[in-house]
């Protein structure tokens, strides 16, 4: 099928950008906006003044920390794709936020700092990505500065990825010997100098590695070693296949400066031409095609307050299957009701639109009063529910201290916003009044009170729970759990669905009881209801 006659949805590419912290992720993210018009300046993680302001980390804290601790949705045209960029926090205090955006891509960049190589967070996010089967390219960067051989770099990414590595691009010099990047698939050289004349970098067509045009722009110790790395990278390592890589058996791999902007270009033209379409997805009772004629689509992330002045709260939904337009009833399946959708808008960080239409792929934001939720599962077809979005045992339990009783009521408003977008967890114990939160990191707990003083205006803190760990308990022996969740009243609670949660104060206890109880399933993460 050309791509003149092809569905229009199948010009969807729909991708996350997952790393390690401060691997150089959202600067890669902005430089990738910025090659294709999408912003007129990139900003700056770290940078001062406007540079500071980053399209993807628009959050007070998020710019005053240089992280990003929320993901964000970008959507992005070229001539023949339609991008949405899921840029995702890389601190593991958040990997929660991270795992539920990878259920809604297609694809993934893994972005690597050259001088560390592959690190712990980029280890479990890499693990989500083999178990779901996302195909991946892997951008390493940074190596303008001091970095470690590339051949090093890529038998340690071989031998943790367990799959074949095919060099798309490959350094002309590293750290301060650097001199540009050379395309080994078009034959290109992308200078690391600007043109003579000051202009834009202009990239030199060449007939391979040994062409002469280099040798007036390259020093020749720097040549050289290139020439050699080069053939040998083509010599030891596999061709690009594009099936191979959608099918998750290799992964392309291309070196660049996201800061530099070298090989961002080259990296947006993968995307453009091998990422794979709207895949797929996962549901029951049957998988769901992207192709069926009926409108289909997912909650994976509620975010409150993108626009503190208006107090709002939005749903993103994947859209998996149909042509969605604007106005179009969805039965809300976990209610069982019909939800008309007036003001489906597009997303660009915190800034969006109003969309008459939406295909597989697309991410559409969904203005809400607290109808949606993560997990959710909206369609205009059968019934059905989608599968897969994870929600995990917080590892540290906390009670929070408010300041001003009287705003104990705003406080649990506030607490179901965050709950429902998945900042924290919220507990609510069988014996006593006092809400518990869960979180997975520290910074979460910064994050709650940050957002509580500068989007609900309440000053609180959060103090110590005699509780430590929790364990979400199943089991198909309903007499058995009824049995168990009385004797240990003192220890459990419900989460916000309902589902019984056993507290203690450390690991050992939950072990103990587990033994004691071996028709009960004491589980670390439980499918979003």
């Amino acid at each position: 099928m050309s791509a003149d006659t092809q569905p229009e949805w199948q010009r969807r590419r729909t991708f996350a950008i997952i790393a390690h912290p401060d691997a150089g992720k959202t600067t890669l993210t902005e430089r990738l906006l910025l090659e294709h018009g999408a912003i007129r300046m990139a900003g700056d993680v770290k940078a001062r003044g406007e540079r500071r302001r980053t399209r993807s980390d628009w959050m007070e804290m998020e710019q005053k920390r240089g992280i990003s601790v929320s993901s964000s949705v970008m959507t992005f045209e070229s001539d023949k794709a339609t991008f949405n960029l899921l840029d995702t926090p890389g601190h593991e205090d958040f990997s929660e936020d991270t795992y539920r955006t990878l259920t809604a891509v297609d694809s993934a960049i893994m972005v690597i700092d050259a001088a560390k190589g592959i690190e712990s967070q980029t280890l479990k996010l890499l693990e989500v990505c083999r178990l779901r089967d996302i195909p991946i390219i892997t951008f390493i960067n940074k190596i303008d500065r001091e970095a470690r051989d590339a051949f090093e770099l890529l038998d340690e990414i071989e031998a943790t990825l367990a799959l074949d590595l095919s060099p798309v691009t490959w350094p002309v010099g590293m750290g301060p010997d650097f001199q540009g990047c050379y395309d080994l698939v078009r034959n290109r050289f992308d200078p690391s100098a600007p043109s003579e004349d000051g202009t834009k970098r202009q990239l030199v067509q060449c007939t391979g590695p040994d062409d002469e045009k280099l040798d007036a722009m390259v020093k020749d110790y720097v040549l050289e070693k290139f020439r050699e790395d080069a053939a040998l990278a083509v010599e030891a390592y596999k061709p690009l296949d594009p099936e191979a890589y959608r099918q998750g058996h290799m992964s392309p791999v291309l070196f660049g400066s996201a800061l530099k902007k070298q090989g961002v270009a080259s990296l947006l033209n993968l995307v453009e031409t091998i990422a794979p379409a709207p895949r797929p997805q996962p549901a029951e009772p049957e998988t769901v095609r992207p192709e069926a004629d009926y409108v289909s689509g997912f909650v994976f992330k509620v975010q409150a307050n993108m626009d503190p002045n208006h107090r709002d709260r939005v749903a993103f939904l994947r859209l998996c299957s149909g042509n969605f337009k604007r106005g179009m009833k969805l039965k809300h399946m976990r209610t069982g009701k019909p939800m008309a959708i007036q003001n489906p808008i597009f997303f660009f960080a915190q800034e969006r639109e109003i969309t008459e239409e939406a295909m597989p792929g697309d991410i559409i934001g969904i203005p809400n009063h607290g109808t949606l939720r993560v997990g959710d599962t909206l369609t205009s077809g059968p019934d059905l529910k989608f599968t897969g979005i994870p929600s995990f045992a917080p590892e540290i339990l906390r009670r929070v201290r408010l300041d001003d009783p009287l705003k104990a009521k705003q406080l649990n408003k506030a607490l179901t916003d965050l709950a429902e977008e998945g900042v924290v967890q919220v507990f609510a114990p069988m014996l006593g009044a006092d809400q518990l939160i869960g979180v997975v990191g520290q910074l979460q707990l910064d994050v709650l009170t940050s957002r509580l003083g500068t989007e609900y205006k309440i000053a609180a803190g959060v103090e110590p729970s005699r509780y430590q760990a929790a364990r979400w308990l199943i089991s198909d022996d309903k007499a058995a759990l009824k049995k168990f969740i009385e004797k240990n009243r003192a220890n459990m609670a419900e989460d916000r669905d309902g589902a019984p949660v056993f507290l203690a104060p450390g690991t050992w206890e939950i072990q103990y009881a587990a033994k004691n109880a071996p028709e009960i399933r004491f589980s670390a993460s439980r499918e979003v209801a």
